[in-house]
């Protein structure tokens, strides 16, 4: 069984590189079928919103941080498979 993975990618509307990143996103979860994607939109809470404005979009695997305004592919992969090995 594999270990529970969270990701959740804080985002806005009309934001090219948050497109970038869950094109990429979606394309690295097919390969990971037991991690689970949440996307948040900024602008809909204002403490986010005042916390990231335009350092978006953040990409947070268990609550944390991982990457900003980039997601690379095969660092995504190799955190995941680190995470998934040491659970």
């Amino acid at each position: 069984m594999l270990p529970a993975l969270t990701l959740e990618m804080l985002s806005k509307a009309d934001c090219s590189l948050c497109d970038t990143a869950k094109a990429t996103l979606e394309k690295v979860l097919r390969d990971y079928p037991g991690v689970s994607l949440t996307m948040t939109d900024i602008e809909t809470d204002a403490g986010l919103f005042e916390q990231y404005k335009e350092k978006i979009p953040v990409l947070r695997i268990n609550g944390e941080d991982r990457f900003v305004y980039k997601v690379h592919e095969t660092t995504l992969r190799k955190n995941l498979d680190q995470l998934m090995k040491d659970a």
